[in-house]
């Protein structure tokens, strides 16, 4: 899973952006800062790609590529900016930066374009490093392969986000798993956690409703995720 750190003071988009990122397959850290950020990389914190901020607070965007490529840290950097004049575009590529893309453009541009990075950046996989391919439980199947689940033979299309939440309640059926257990599956270290102390528990609710939704629209009898009020959820098993 590519790793992704993701850098910009406007907590709604960090997180807007960061949510879309995460239901692509992506491993997102964030920080609101870009002095955290420098600390985290010169602590020996690790990501395939930066997405970087030009106005910050306290230390801006291409000072925090400047001090990066000072230290011989060389991940990749990507500039996400309202800034759309040449000038900010020259320095961000001159200071070593790989893209420039203005907030306004839709997120399937920015994914398109993180692929091509983070593919040609990332080593192949280890074919010897392989995960069992299949778990059978009642009517469910599920390919980890191939990241995709059937419920009686039928194709249930789940984003990879959905996919990796539902193996976790299957792996632990019967088991009561927990909102945080769930959200930081699919959420980086230090990712925003929606609003308030609590905020991630609205996070893990939306992306099981949208799991049991789409189960349903195949099996309006579907009922095996079942809430454990306060806690999280369990997957219970076909008697």
């Amino acid at each position: 899973m590519p790793h992704l750190l993701l850098v910009d003071d406007d907590g709604p988009f960090r997180e807007s952006l960061g949510l879309n990122l995460i239901d692509e397959g992506y491993e997102v850290t964030s920080f609101d800062n870009g002095r955290d950020a420098l600390s985290y990389l010169e602590e020996g914190g690790a990501a395939d790609v930066i997405l970087l901020d030009w106005r910050m607070p306290q230390m801006s965007g291409i000072e925090v590529l400047r001090r990066m490529r000072g230290s011989g840290i060389t991940i990749p950097v990507i500039f996400l900016t309202v800034l759309s004049d040449d000038v900010y575009e020259e320095a961000a590529l001159a200071g070593g930066a790989v893209d420039f893309i203005d907030k306004s453009r839709r997120p399937s541009i920015l994914i398109r374009r993180l692929q091509l990075i983070t593919n040609g950046a990332r080593p192949a996989a280890d074919p010897e490093l392989k995960r069992a391919e299949r778990i059978a439980v009642g009517p469910l199947e599920l390919r980890l392969d191939t990241s995709r689940a059937l419920w009686s033979g039928q194709e249930i299309e789940l984003t990879l986000t959905e996919f990796k939440i539902l193996v976790l309640l299957v792996e632990k059926a019967g088991q009561d798993v927990g909102y945080r257990d769930i959200y930081d599956l699919v959420h980086g270290r230090n990712f925003v956690a929606g609003h308030g102390a609590e905020g991630y528990r609205a996070n893990v609710r939306t992306f099981i409703k949208r799991i049991r939704k789409k189960f349903r629209d195949i099996d309006a009898g579907f009922d095996q995720i079942e809430n454990y009020a306060g806690f999280g959820y369990r997957w219970i098993p076909n008697q």
